[in-house]
């Protein structure tokens, strides 16, 4: 035997693995009442779950995906624990009852750290990887870590062979082999993915596929087999706490039980016999047997575990389920920014440009705060942006600091998540609104409902800034709006401001709020190169100033004047400046209220409602194609909650709903709003 495994691991290997299969037969014995939520079970992986599981720390952070029921039991969880999130009941100790089995969320001080994730196989492998780039950052910035113990942190990304071919596990292993993180991804393949198997869907298996990112070592084992799985594990784990580095290790294993408790093995499966074959149990058992263990000793084990499990299943059957008030909690964690704070507008400054109050924003809080870093496309040294928005920013703080990262929108965005979870404060950016696409799937599966699937333990801080809108002929893939989408994904806090102190003080308030933050900059507001947006520029604001999101700005406030029309006009971003420009030209700025939103979420309802009361019309200025959209929901909210109040329908005004905003000058114009086109739909509610 190999001597670094003594008989203690061994008996707790196998009272673990002998819980995994007990729980899967239980399970299997109670179908009816088990299967009315979704779940899987770890049967035929339980061995190489083990291995890994039973020689992490309390300080490494592990990411198990949803077969890993094993990997829960091995670092300590109960099967009661486990039981209670199958029949999700309101003390399931990861999510309270909100998300599958065996999608665990855990912040135990005894227990190694799991941030959550989402069911999307293989979306896991971007936070995972965002928080081993954490611990790059803590070492390479000196910040240390809580850990009692002098043995560095790992952190541990569980996947199946077949999610190994998503696009964004590439995007993971590319950066873990460029920036050198103490990440091991562990590779458990049965050979299949739902029905389709191996052979079908894979040009090559994981092991394989490492060879291509310079770096990563990869090994390949019997995941069925103990010695040679805790060994391998062991040694792998050793190198990575000394020598900072990823690993891949691709565990070969048969699945012995049902895909899902949905999805039946039997309608598909043509390999069963070969896979029990292969079946860890029978060998951990032999494995004890030929290391001073005997019968006896086997069979007190599985009496004692059979009796937990059952235990555990009556008493989780009798658990309370959530009320429904429960659905109401952890949408967001509480935010100590609720007041307007500091100087806006300080004596003798001077008067600046947006993009430079963003920039000074960020220089303030790195200047403050070490655990506030930015990354991006471009952002780093040599240009500081393709705006110029991090100019000045790696010069000052190193390239360690302020980073390029490869074109990854995907792990751009979900690597905060990560990087959150080890204390960190990340910024980052899209290089254009038009680019956040392949960036969505991570900011909606994984940053936007961390905080409430996780019940409140793993909110993530973090920054999104997105430079948006159209100007200057940028053409269909610089140009367009995507608040409508951003705002249809729960869990987000979204900024849109049209001045430069607006979004200093946003930006401020987004770094000391726990939750994640997308702030939508416009490009034309930028400079104020646009004719009509010299507004956009202000004083710049002191270090002080924050401005709390949901706090709509009132501008050129006007009094209930029944003799006359009025009109209250909603809107945001370069709407603000089309409304104000439109207004002054018509010479009507005492008949016009406009309200300036600057946070689309949260939406500050009390003063748009007050004043659409007050002015009896209302018009919603957006620069996105109009229908479907956000502006669109707002008018339809505004027209059911001040109904009786209206002298006319709320009229809407955006872009023209075509495809995508041309290229050619002429085109863009026709397109996009203007202060022209205010103006008319102006003249036309005033005349209704």
């Amino acid at each position: 035997m190999n001597m670094s495994i003594d008989k203690n691991t061994l008996k707790q290997a196998f009272k673990n693995v002998a819980t995994a299969k007990t729980m899967t037969e239980l399970y299997e014995e109670n179908f009816k009442v088990v299967s009315k939520y979704v779940h899987a079970t770890s049967r035929g992986h339980e061995v190489i779950q083990n291995a890994v599981g039973m020689q992490l720390l309390p300080q490494d952070y592990v990411f198990p995906y949803y077969r890993d029921d094993s990997i829960l039991l091995s670092i300590g969880m109960t099967p009661y624990d486990l039981m209670l999130q199958v029949l999700a009941k309101k003390d399931d100790p990861f999510s309270g009852g909100r998300t599958y089995y065996s999608h665990p969320s855990l912040k135990d001080a005894d227990k190694p750290k799991i941030p959550h994730q989402s069911s999307a196989t293989g979306m896991q492998a971007i936070p995972a990887t965002g928080v081993a780039m954490g611990m790059w950052y803590r070492e390479d910035q000196n910040l240390g870590y809580d850990s009692k113990t002098s043995e560095l942190p790992i952190t541990v990304c569980s996947l199946g062979d077949a999610s190994v071919t998503e696009g964004e596990i590439a995007e993971a292993f590319q950066m873990a082999a460029l920036k050198q993180l103490p990440i091991l991804y562990l590779v458990q393949d049965n050979g299949w993915d739902i029905s389709a198997n191996e052979a079908e869907t894979r040009a090559q298996n994981a092991y394989e596929y490492a060879a291509g990112f310079h770096g990563l070592e990869a090994v390949t084992i019997d995941g069925t087999d103990f010695e040679e799985s805790y060994s391998t594990i062991q040694k792998v784990i050793k190198t990575m706490r000394e020598e900072r580095r990823p690993f891949l290790v691709h565990a070969k294993v048969p699945l012995l039980n049902h895909h899902t408790s949905g999805v039946r093995m039997e309608f598909y499966r043509d390999d069963l016999d070969e896979a029990k074959t292969r079946d860890p149990y029978p060998k951990l058992q032999k494995l004890l047997l030929d290391n001073g263990f005997i019968e006896k000793d086997l069979t007190a084990i599985e009496t004692e575990v059979k009796s937990e499990v059952e235990e555990a299943y009556q008493k989780a059957l009798k658990a309370e389920d959530p009320k429904p008030e429960d659905l109401f909690t952890h949408d967001f964690a509480p935010t100590p920014i609720t007041e307007e704070k500091g100087e806006r507008s300080p004596q003798g400054g001077d008067k600046v440009v947006m993009v430079d109050c963003a920039l000074f924003a960020v220089e303030e809080l790195m200047r403050k705060h070490p655990e506030c870093l930015m990354y991006g496309q471009d952002v780093g040294g040599r240009l500081g942006g393709v705006f110029r928005e991090a100019a000045t920013l790696a010069q000052k703080f190193g390239d360690n600091r302020v980073f390029n990262t490869p074109i990854q929108e995907a792990f751009i965005i979900g690597s905060t998540v990560g990087m959150s979870a080890t204390g960190l404060k990340p910024i980052v950016e899209v290089q254009f609104a038009d680019y956040i696409w392949p960036g969505l799937n991570q900011l909606f599966t994984e940053v936007s409902r961390s905080n409430y699937l996780s019940n409140g333990k793993w909110p993530v801080s973090m920054i999104l800034r997105v430079p948006i809108g159209a100007y200057g002929s940028g053409g269909p893939y610089h140009s367009s709006s995507v608040e409508s989408v951003v705002t249809n994904i729960r869990g987000l806090k979204i900024a849109y401001p049209s001045n430069g102190a607006d979004l200093k003080g946003l930006m401020k308030a987004a770094y000391y709020d726990p939750n994640p933050v997308v702030i939508f900059e416009h490009k034309g507001l930028y400079w104020s190169k646009v004719k009509g947006t010299k507004g956009a520029t202000s004083l710049m604001p002191d270090e002080d100033y924050v401005l709390p999101f949901g706090k709509a700005n009132v501008l050129q406030e006007i009094w209930k004047q029944e003799e006359k029309e009025t009109i209250s006009i909603i809107t945001y971003g370069m709407g603000v400046h089309w409304a104000m420009n439109a207004s002054a030209e018509l010479g009507l700025q005492d008949s016009i209220e406009v309200v300036d939103l600057r946070t689309l979420h949260p939406l500050d309802e009390d003063t748009i409602m007050a004043s659409v009361r007050k002015c009896g019309k209302c018009l919603v200025v957006t620069e996105e194609p109009s229908d479907n959209t956000f502006a669109r929901a707002l008018s339809g909210k505004i027209q059911e909650k001040c109904f009786q109040y209206l002298d006319a329908p709320v009229m809407t005004i955006g872009s023209e709903n075509m495809p995508a905003i041309p290229l050619n000058s002429v085109l863009e114009e026709t397109f996009i709003p203007s202060t022209e086109k205010v103006k008319v739909k102006i003249e036309e509610l005033l005349d209704y």
